[in-house]
């Protein structure tokens, strides 16, 4: 017995974890007070209050805070499954076990050729940086199946597919794992598996409780949250004399007053010349690797996040979770980008729950801290974009080599 873990690196990853995994359970459970705001209420009152409508059979129609795709009805109603605890006690168990999961796909998949733990290393190390947010939300939950998808599809597309539309049917975004498909044989089944999967389980949502997709009116009238990248032009102008406000809306701290609207649509306008930019890159797009579905995944969620008209706190546990399945494959060159977003989730912590009023209040501080975390976003997404063009597209980067991958047909990837 040489006492060495199953990824070559000993014990030391589950130690380091268990133990910055302590601290996040002391914070989830009040034993450790993080100064700001109390974020285990969303779990004690919102959370717990959705459970009890769904268990009576209907979605929470009345409630605009509900802005989910149905299946997070699941995820909502998870801390059934451990009847012998209350319910926040049961969620936070639940929340744990998935980061477990997730270290352990990762552990795993860095035992193959080609793999190394260095993801591992990112997940351990990202996910704490966030702070008792990430134990007080679901996506933790919906990282972990988009982890699964992107290490499932080395090999299995259609595992990819399937997994990404139940993803997508828990919170939206993983539908972005998609994109990176390899061409040919492996998009297809990994697309038609995804549509099957999406169509079956949207029919089983709208026919197993009404209102299951109540929740995209109340997306489309969300406006500037205080957190996002567009928020920071309204930071500024508030400094400066602008009339406008901060109110409670939707569930979030969102911006009132004039030219708010037009803000938005500048959000909104960016993240289709995002949308734009994935499409021309797939059509363009001719040498997929190993590691290309979860480097264009990847490039996909930030993009999509720092052009969001909300990036709370939790979203970076979706672009942690990414990062590190990229840093799993030796071949990736996404290690710049992801040393960004664990930069900015602890940036992140400082701005909430700790800095929150600061940056409520747009002073100095909450602005500067803005400013670092999201200008660090955008930093690893314009950096990611990059990377993944010269990988990939003719005439962008260097010169590429073959390699079997997944079915046994060749991909290339660069040298």
């Amino acid at each position: 017995m040489t006492g060495r873990g199953p990824s070559g690196t000993g014990p030391w990853p589950y130690a380091v974890w268990a133990l910055s995994r302590v601290w996040l359970l002391l914070c989830a459970f009040k034993a450790v007070t993080v100064p700001g705001p109390d974020v285990t209420v969303d779990v004690s009152v919102i959370y717990r209050g959705w459970y009890e409508v769904l268990l009576t059979g209907t979605y929470p129609l009345s409630d605009v805070t509900w802005q989910y795709p149905p299946g997070a009805a699941l995820a909502i109603l998870s801390p059934a499954l451990l009847p012998f605890w209350e319910y926040a006690t049961a969620f936070v168990v639940l929340v744990l076990l998935c980061d477990a999961l997730v270290l352990g796909l990762l552990l795993y998949a860095g035992r193959r050729p080609g793999m190394r733990a260095a993801g591992a290393w990112v997940w351990i190390a990202g996910v704490p940086l966030l702070g008792p947010t990430v134990y007080a939300r679901y996506d933790l939950m919906v990282t972990a199946v988009a982890v699964a998808a992107l290490l499932a599809g080395v090999r299995r597309p259609r595992a990819l597919g399937a997994l990404a539309a139940f993803g997508a049917l828990l919170k939206g975004w993983p539908v972005l794992l998609l994109v990176g498909v390899r061409k040919g044989r492996p998009t297809r089944a990994a697309w038609s598996a995804a549509a099957l999967s999406a169509g079956g389980l949207a029919l089983s949502f709208a026919l197993w409780m009404p209102g299951a997709f109540a929740f995209l009116a109340f997306q489309r009238d969300r406006g500037i949250e205080v957190e996002s990248l567009g928020a920071l032009v309204l930071h500024v102008a508030r400094r400066f004399g602008w009339e406008g406000r901060v109110e409670l809306r939707y569930g979030s701290l969102e911006f009132v007053g004039p030219h708010v609207g037009l803000v938005s649509s500048l959000a909104l306008g960016l993240g289709v010349l995002a949308l734009g930019w994935l499409l021309l890159w797939r059509l363009r797009a001719r040498t997929f690797a190993v590691h290309t579905p979860a480097e264009a995944a990847f490039t996909a969620v930030l993009l999509f996040t720092v052009t969001s008209r909300v990036i709370s706190p939790q979203y970076v546990v979706w672009l942690v979770g990414l990062a590190a399945v990229c840093l799993v494959f030796r071949e990736a060159a996404m290690t710049l980008p992801a040393v960004l977003v664990v930069v900015a989730a602890g940036v992140t912590l400082l701005e909430f729950p700790i800095g929150f009023g600061h940056v409520v209040a747009s002073d100095l501080w909450g602005v500067t801290l803005l400013f670092v975390r999201n200008g660090l976003l955008v930093a690893a997404s314009l950096l990611a974009a990059r990377r993944l063009w010269r990988s990939t597209v003719p005439g962008g980067g260097p010169t590429a080599s073959a390699r079997p991958v997944g079915d046994g047909q060749p991909s290339r990837v660069p040298r």
